[in-house]
């Protein structure tokens, strides 16, 4: 037998429920709700069934689950010997409000806040937006690699954020959201030379080469053999924003074979005029699809470099079944995470519009 006991600073009137392995991560099984003994004081005993648990505590829903200290979701509570008394901690809580409905809010798992980048020799925060009904099902399914994941679902992200987690619970609703959300945190200070395809006299050598080699040949197979995942390149998909789009385009330059999605915001293309002039070999494979978009107020290099670029492509004569191009332009359209965050749903729209590339 198990006794969970939770001490939470941050309590509120929300019910606390235990979610894992051994309910199938149901976030509001009455079996597993807590019994508040005393202001901030929570209490459960039962047997888990399990050889080894994970779980996590929520306020009813993955849009209401646990935070650490600076406000992000930890990785899973590990325990193998599920029995004896457990004293856990909660600091805060999850608690948005508006415009998505919570039923299809995606579980947010933090892969590992150290994953280690061989080919750089660091480490990485790793978070996975699954789904909101990933573990009910028996589905396999796409994947999107987005850049510079501080910015994707942090509601106190120091830039603001894209609200990738309420726009997939949008497109959830709609029948559009069956895929899987890989975040990959940038570098802080390293961030311009990691996503940098080549040299640059102002920052010194460029990193995007290794980078890229990390996110194909050391994270692809690691999510791809720890989610249910299309393994393709027809299901996989890469994207960012500013120097994050810059270095998806370049990840779709060296690894082909790899990627036939592209979401890319406000590209640096300034950074690396090379990419003019590289083989496009990326858009070369049959059904290769490509969402770029622009704002006016990003300053006028933005969208004349994704009309240039655009235009480079297409005319290397390229079939057309091989790539779909679109370019959107919004003339008020502002260099920042909100902006991006609305264009995110388009975007995902246009990119998974055919029926191939479902779930399975």
């Amino acid at each position: 037998m198990l006794r969970l006991k939770l001490h939470t600073p941050a309590d509120d009137d929300r019910p606390v429920y235990v979610c894992g392995n051994f309910n199938e991560w149901k976030t509001t099984d009455a079996r597993y709700r807590m019994e508040r003994i005393g202001e901030g004081e929570y209490e459960l005993d039962f047997d888990p069934e399990v050889d080894t648990l994970e779980y996590k505590y929520t306020k009813g829903g993955w849009e209401s689950e646990e935070l650490d200290s600076d406000g992000h979701p930890p990785v899973n509570r590990f325990m193998e010997q599920a029995q004896g008394t457990v004293r856990d901690v909660v600091p805060r809580w999850k608690s948005h409000s508006g415009g998505y409905n919570p039923e299809f809010y995606p579980d947010i798992r933090i892969v590992a806040k150290h994953f280690h980048l061989p080919q750089l020799n660091k480490r990485r925060r790793i978070s996975v937006l699954l789904p909101w009904n990933y573990d009910e099902t028996n589905k396999h399914y796409p994947v999107l690699y987005l850049q510079d994941g501080q910015n994707l679902f942090e509601e106190d992200a120091p830039f603001g954020t894209w609200g990738v987690d309420k726009q997939l619970a949008k497109l959830a609703e709609k029948g559009l959201g069956d895929f899987i959300v890989v975040a990959i945190d940038h570098g802080g200070k390293e961030r311009i030379k990691e996503y940098s395809p080549y040299n640059l006299p102002k920052w010194g050598e460029g990193l995007g080469e290794k980078y890229t080699r990390f996110l194909a040949e050391t994270l692809k197979p690691y999510i791809d053999s720890h989610f249910r995942t299309l393994t393709d390149r027809e299901n996989t998909g890469i994207g960012g924003s500013s120097m994050g789009g810059l270095i998806s385009i370049y990840a779709g330059v060296l690894f082909p074979e790899t990627y036939s999605r592209f979401l890319v915001f406000s590209p640096s293309l300034w950074a690396s005029p090379r990419l003019f002039f590289e083989p496009m070999h990326f858009a070369q494979f049959p059904r290769t699809r490509i969402y770029l978009y622009g704002g006016g107020r990003e300053g006028a290099s933005v969208i004349n470099n994704l009309k240039r670029f655009k235009k480079e492509i297409e005319k290397r004569g390229l079939r057309s079944d091989c790539a779909d191009i679109h370019l959107e332009m919004d003339p008020e359209g502002e260099h920042n995470e909100a902006r991006w965050g609305e264009e995110f749903p388009k975007a995902i729209d246009w990119l998974w519009a055919d029926e191939q590339i479902r779930s399975n």
